[in-house]
């Protein structure tokens, strides 16, 4: 008696537009694609494999705000200039004051590179 052996699976190749795959990949949320569409096309009632979130952001929607809000708060571009003035000795600061606005600058910059990359945003 021969043995049956089971079909391999065929692949299914889908163009979408870059569009397309940004909304099914935020539908998504960490799954595997492959995944989320067979959930959403055959059974949403399946049960669920349980992965690592590839996506660990859990509010894009307040991050967005954030750094909108830091964009145009102008606060970096207020202390670079603050800095400036400072280097080119039109404003009389203490090395640690001058120290200190060096530093703001860079923690304002490493926040906005940090809510970009959490975003998926190139900068």
């Amino acid at each position: 008696m021969p043995v049956h052996t089971p079909k391999p699976t065929s692949p299914f190749c889908l163009r979408l537009t870059p569009e397309e795959r940004a909304l099914l990949e935020r539908g998504a949320a960490g799954l595997p694609l492959g995944e989320y569409v067979r959930q959403r096309v055959f059974d949403e009632n399946r049960i669920k494999r349980r992965t690592r979130n590839k996506h660990p952001v859990r509010d894009h929607q307040i991050l967005s705000q954030l750094l909108g809000e830091l964009g145009c708060s102008r606060l970096s571009n207020n202390l670079n200039q603050l800095a400036k003035a400072a280097n080119s000795g039109l404003l009389i600061l203490t090395p640690e004051v001058k120290t200190a606005l060096l530093n703001a600058c860079a923690d304002i910059r490493h926040i906005r590179e940090a809510l970009m990359k959490s975003l998926g945003l190139d900068h």
